[in-house]
């Protein structure tokens, strides 16, 4: 509940202390060490899960990765803690704990009253814990407040687990607790989402919040029905991308699993997130473990909730592809190739099921055949409408058979001909073109209907200045004169260059 406090200072009291968590401070601190303990060595209970989420950066049977900095955001559970402590651990202990943070924005979904839009804690000073009180950000929580679509819901905050639950690991873990901007989400509407994610992303790429989703996922299938459900959910959000993420939720109704309610509770607050980040290839997800209430003690076999841990990082890496998708891109590509003499559809040249998230994930290609030293075809498209791979799938096959300047490939020829392939970084907004590197990224030059690109290794090819790169483009791409690119949408990417010879 919510009482005042001294000078008429509101303090939000614990709603689940002595249920989900200990209401005792001794006893609460001792389970809360024994979690993060756990968390050191955390071991998935599921030996095919490597196969089951191939190439993506989870770990599901050994000990977490480490960790790559300070994170963004996290994804953690908010189920009792006998049950899902130690996973909400793995989450937690990613942040360093001398981490300084100028607030920390929870985002979790209404268990306890519905209404439509989302609701922001500006009627509190402070949540209690048996740890003691952590203070709101009241100036951001009031300006939040006035943007559409929050709303003035009050009575979303005091009996609300979801939030709550979360507090005690960051008290227990950080040196210095920030205040907090605690967030109800009361729909699961995609366009409201997309409001709420516009309002807060500035502050996420400030870099300076931490952001907390509250969720767990499967609700009450077996404990085999919930590995399947989960696991689909864990390989979608590594993506990256809420459209993966939209998908797995389907199939996993699609896939009628017995006794399924929910894939995930809090999926409101996961598409929130994803919305702030997807499109920027710099924000990378890491799956951190995977449990569900059938691992513990007190859990049931037959109706169980699942867990996971995510982690999410700000990285300026560029990007990149392992040895083994280049091969597995190469093979779609003769694949498709091959299927059209055969009669087979371009589906056939794929199965997406079993490939990294960052095949799964949208992004451009183009696909170049060598017949020797000489081009025989090359079609690409730019942008991010299909995942890379059924791209790459999609461009083999119309440069073989529908590049303008050549006649169609013969059969005879499949075996002289070599591939390459450019796969291209998702696009990520700029500022100004001082964040523009020549030679590592390419630029795409966007204003109104006009539109132009340039890849990265045309800066190699033509030993062109940063200026004259971006001048080319804009009046040579993009129609808009020598500096129209000053006043343009500036968007920047990457490619990935590699072929079969």
């Amino acid at each position: 509940m919510d009482i005042s406090g001294c000078c008429g200072r509101k303090i939000r009291f614990p709603a689940v202390a002595g249920t989900f968590y200990p209401a005792g401070k001794e006893e609460l601190t001792q389970e809360l060490k024994s979690y993060y303990k756990e968390a050191e060595s955390m071991v998935k209970p599921l030996e095919d899960a490597q196969t089951a989420i191939k190439g993506s950066h989870t770990t599901l049977d050994g000990a977490p990765t480490a960790a790559k900095g300070t994170p963004a955001a996290l994804i953690a559970p908010h189920a009792g803690y006998v049950f899902s402590g130690a996973v909400a651990a793995t989450a937690f202990s990613r942040i360093p704990q001398d981490a300084a943070f100028d607030r920390i924005i929870l985002i979790g979904p209404s268990h306890c009253v519905g209404f439509d839009g989302a609701a922001v804690d500006v009627l509190n000073s402070a949540w209690q814990t048996p740890l003691g009180e952590v203070q709101i950000d009241e100036e951001f929580a009031k300006q939040l407040s006035k943007k559409s679509p929050f709303k003035n819901r009050p009575d979303a905050f005091p009996n609300e687990h979801g939030l709550e639950v979360q507090l005690p690991f960051l008290q227990f873990h950080l040196k210095k607790m920030p205040p907090i901007v605690p967030i109800i989400l009361g729909t699961t509407n995609y366009n409201v989402l997309k409001v709420v994610a516009e309002c807060l992303k500035p502050t996420l790429e400030e870099g300076k919040t931490l952001f907390v989703i509250s969720s767990d996922f499967s609700h009450y299938p077996n404990y085999e029905g919930a590995k399947e459900a989960d696991l689909r959910c864990a390989e979608a959000i590594s993506t990256g991308r809420l459209y993966e993420f939209a998908n797995a939720l389907e199939d996993n109704d699609a896939a009628r699993i017995k006794g399924l309610a929910t894939s995930a509770c809090g999926q409101a607050a996961i598409a929130v997130l994803l919305e702030m980040t997807g499109g920027d290839a710099s924000y990378a997800y890491e799956h951190l473990v995977y449990r569900n209430s059938g691992d513990s003690p007190y859990g049931d076999l037959d109706r169980v909730v699942g867990y996971s841990a995510f982690a999410v990082y700000k990285t300026s890496e560029e990007y990149s592809l392992s040895h083994e998708e280049m091969e597995t891109l190469l093979e779609i590509a003769r694949a498709s190739i091959e299927g059209k003499f055969e009669g087979r559809r371009l589906s056939d040249a794929y199965d997406g099921k079993n490939l990294s998230p960052k095949l799964r994930a949208g992004g451009g290609a183009f696909v170049t055949l060598n017949k020797g030293n000489r081009l025989r075809g090359c079609i690409g498209h730019f942008g991010e409408d299909y995942p890379v791979y059924q791209m790459v799938a999609q461009m083999a096959r119309a440069a073989a058979f529908e590049d303008p300047r050549f006649g169609a490939l013969r059969e005879s020829e499949l075996g002289e001909i070599s591939i390459e392939i450019s796969v291209l970084s998702p696009l990520k907004r700029i500022a100004s073109a001082d964040e523009f590197v020549l030679g590592r990224d390419g630029i795409y030059i966007v204003k109104g209907y006009n539109s132009g690109t340039f890849l990265p290794q045309v800066a190699d090819d033509t030993g062109w200045s940063k200026e004259e790169f971006l001048g080319h483009c804009s009046r040579d791409k993009a129609g808009l004169g020598w500096d129209g690119w000053k006043t343009a949408d500036l968007y920047t990417y990457q490619a990935v260059v590699f072929s079969e010879d």
